[in-house]
């Protein structure tokens, strides 16, 4: 019992982590959903919380290995950079076809499962690092950091795929919350390459995940 308490601040930082990394992720899925058909969305969505579920599993078993990469939030970071760009030209797109009274095509299934395996990548790997990091080897507390990541995508994203879809004003706010992730992550890696191959350029010391 004591050692459950003791572990208290852990968890709660843990389950904070979760939330702020989940909902991103949650996020990016609702977008990708929110452009196709009613009958295709739940697909969508459904595959999105399973192909994350799986990443982060992927992910979690070699974390203290991926912590010590450099390279790794480079990568996600453009990764989620591309995505960004790509749902900006989708609502660009979306808003001058209905400017001009044209009926606005749906967006396919293979579209939308593209985007989300990009992304489910990039914040899988962010989100499994995070917790890795707090968790310090604690099999139990990475497992209930992972449990708890699938729960909360799975309660946000079919949610926020039927909000993005009716108020295209929260669909730019998603797409400004992923540019801005996707900088950070570059900005960590590159300050992480700065540390690991001695560029001596004038960056902060990374910190800590």
């Amino acid at each position: 019992m004591d050692s459950l308490l003791a572990q208290g601040p852990q968890f709660l930082e843990i389950l904070w982590l979760n939330i702020i990394l989940s909902g991103d992720n949650a996020v990016v899925i609702g977008m990708a959903a929110a452009g196709l058909p009613p009958a295709l969305r739940s697909r969508a969505v459904l595959f999105g919380i399973l192909a994350a579920a799986f990443l982060r599993i992927v992910f979690s078993l070699g974390a203290t290995w991926l912590l010590g990469l450099w390279w790794v939030e480079i990568i996600g970071g453009l990764a989620l950079l591309y995505i960004a760009w790509g749902f900006w030209k989708e609502l660009r797109h979306q808003a001058e076809e209905q400017e001009a009274g044209h009926a606005v095509p749906d967006k396919t299934l293979m579209q939308a499962l593209r985007q989300i395996i990009i992304a489910d990548v990039s914040m899988s790997l962010d989100n499994v690092l995070a917790v890795a990091a707090v968790a310090r080897n604690n099999i139990t507390m990475l497992v209930i950091g992972l449990t708890v990541s699938i729960l909360l995508m799975g309660l946000l994203g079919g949610a926020l795929a039927k909000l993005l879809d009716r108020y295209k004003i929260i669909a730019y706010v998603g797409l400004a919350l992923i540019a801005w992730i996707g900088v950070e992550l570059l900005w960590e890696g590159t300050a992480a390459a700065n540390e690991a191959l001695h560029l001596g350029l004038p960056l902060p010391a990374v910190a800590a995940h």
